[in-house]
């Protein structure tokens, strides 16, 4: 059902685009420990781009339960987004660099080892940008 709602959100992201967008995917991580961050692998357009970021789209998916506290961001640079769901659109990177990379990056507050372990299986992003 979740991937049904992300691919409802592809067309209006890409309506919203203006001048062009971008899409970019990756594997997810393992988080294994409390109180340390995780990055994602850099997300990036296949081509160059130029102009400035509008609406960002993100989605990720977990297997298995979400650890209670769990903080995950969208990261660019220069800013980042605290992220309110696995699925979701921000405008909070306006007037970033199209070309510019982003990374999810996750946390759980707190200390030793999660039980179980938070696996996010895979991570994506659309970037319209004008």
């Amino acid at each position: 059902m979740r991937y049904l709602l992300w691919l409802l959100l592809i067309p209006l992201a890409a309506m919203a685009a203006g001048e062009g967008a971008w899409q970019a995917s990756s594997i997810g991580i393992t988080l294994n420990h409390r109180g340390e961050s995780i990055s994602s692998s850099p997300l990036a357009p296949g081509q160059p781009v130029s102009g400035l970021m509008t609406l960002v789209a993100w989605r990720y998916e977990l297997n298995g339960p979400t650890p209670a506290g769990l903080r995950a961001r969208l990261c660019s640079l220069a800013r980042c987004v605290e992220l309110d769901g696995q699925s979701g659109t921000t405008m909070g990177f306006n007037n970033v660099p199209a070309a510019e990379p982003l990374r999810f990056i996750w946390e759980v507050p707190g200390g030793g080892r999660l039980i179980p372990a938070l696996k996010v299986q895979r991570n994506e992003v659309i970037v319209n940008y004008r």
